[in-house]
């Protein structure tokens, strides 16, 4: 077992070691609210410091392109994702944070809009006619009946490219689109290995690719528009901040089913829209973090993350631990028995992503590799998940049952619902 699989083990025992039963009178609802509001501050400033970490990376890069300078950014990029994915559990309910993630983490691209990609298809090869723009090599690109001039790379114009021509597989800022820049593209399928991007792409004595000082400069922009967005959210968490301000608004159950909805939307995606879309493909286009074989991470922290929040538990990047008050132990008061079966939930579905995690960590396979057809071994621990996750959305939304509350119409199996009926 590797180290970093060790300490993620530790995270997940930390947030399961307690008994799945009331210790004393349920806390108020206020109380709960403002312990989720501080841990949504510490998570988004916890993602801040590391996109402030990877920028640095970024630049010494840039500064020295090199196999150990990309290296670094590529791991400052892996290290980046386990604050944020730990967030998405905020996503659903909050309609700041639904509005805003698409700017960092929109994930299924078509990354010939930013670089050179395979076989250099023309721009009307694919349903996205700026599916192969190569915003890099070109001065300007054509969206419907509007030219983007691209001759002078800038933020603005990134986000101007963002989601372009209406089609979200134009993705050109986030997390995402500085992954396929660190990497450039995964051309194994389902065989072993990630892309293999030469740090020369970013020389600019011995370029390699093309284009190598603007694609320096997208690689810079797109980074520092990482921590500008994620600056955002986190101030809008603090203390006058528009989402800790539009959830004080709320009433105690407005504000209890934000929580409950947030789990159940994110178990939900995870299952059908990033899990079980590629698996019943076997399409590793279809995974998440898919340039850089990552996937495995983004999915256990992402129930990491959920578990945290229900738990009010968090430990931050420096190693210190949030706790307060929180939705568990006020829920083992108020409906323990439906309380239990989402925490029996909540340990099932992380030791199933655990195990994911740990057959990539151990060096057997990625993520990718196990979505092969006939890779039975990878199947089975794929669906395992996605089935874990599906019971745990039904039990975030039976113990909203439970409590009376609405979360936004949705039953297990009921109209709006992506969860089966058990």
């Amino acid at each position: 077992m590797t180290l970093h699989h060790r300490l993620a083990m530790g995270m997940a025992a930390a947030l399961f070691c307690c008994p799945a039963q009331a210790q004393g009178p349920a806390p108020a609802p206020g109380e709960v609210l403002t312990t989720y509001a501080d841990i949504a501050e510490a998570m988004y400033g916890d993602a801040l410091t590391a996109a402030n970490t990877l920028e640095g990376a970024v630049t010494g890069l840039l500064h020295e392109p090199s196999d150990d300078t990309l290296k670094a950014a590529r791991d400052a990029w892996v290290a980046a994702r386990v604050p944020y994915q730990q967030t998405e559990g905020f996503r659903f309910g909050n309609a700041q944070v639904e509005e805003w993630q698409g700017r960092v983490n929109r994930w299924r691209m078509d990354e010939g809009l930013i670089d050179y990609v395979d076989g250099d298809k023309p721009v009307t090869a694919s349903d996205n006619p700026l599916g192969g723009a190569n915003v890099i090599a070109a001065k300007a690109v054509r969206a419907g009946e509007n030219e983007i001039d691209v001759s002078t790379l800038s933020k603005e114009v990134l986000v101007r490219l963002h989601g372009a021509h209406g089609n979200a597989r134009n993705v050109a800022t986030g997390y995402h689109a500085i992954e396929f820049l660190l990497w450039g593209q995964d051309l194994n399928g389902t065989a072993p290995g990630a892309g293999i991007r030469p740090a020369t792409d970013f020389s600019l004595d011995a370029c390699t690719g093309g284009n190598c000082e603007r694609r320096r400069d997208y690689l810079k922009l797109a980074t520092e528009l990482l921590t500008d967005d994620l600056k955002e959210m986190g101030s809008a968490w603090g203390e006058g901040g528009a989402a800790r301000k539009a959830l004080e608004s709320k009433s105690d159950e407005e504000g209890l089913a934000v929580i409950l909805a947030g789990m159940a939307g994110l178990s939900q995606e995870l299952a059908h829209e990033r899990m079980m879309r590629g698996l019943s493909e076997h399409d590793p286009r279809q995974e998440h973090d898919r340039f850089s074989d990552n996937t495995h991470n983004a999915y256990y922290y992402n129930q990491i993350g959920m578990a945290s929040i229900y738990n009010g538990t968090y430990k931050r990047i420096s190693g210190t631990v949030m706790r307060g008050p929180n939705l568990a132990d006020y829920v083992r008061v108020k409906a323990p028995e439906e309380a239990n079966k989402l925490e029996q939930s909540l340990t099932a579905t992380t030791k199933a992503l655990g195990a994911i995690k740990k057959r990539t960590d151990d060096g057997t396979e990625a993520y990718d590799q196990m979505l092969a057809d006939g890779n039975n071994e990878g199947n089975a621990l794929m669906q395992t998940a996605a089935d874990a996750l599906m019971a745990q959305a039904r039990a975030a939304e039976g113990l909203a049952d439970k409590l009376g509350l609405k979360l936004e119409g949705k039953k297990p199996g009921g109209p709006g619902s992506a969860v089966p009926a058990p």
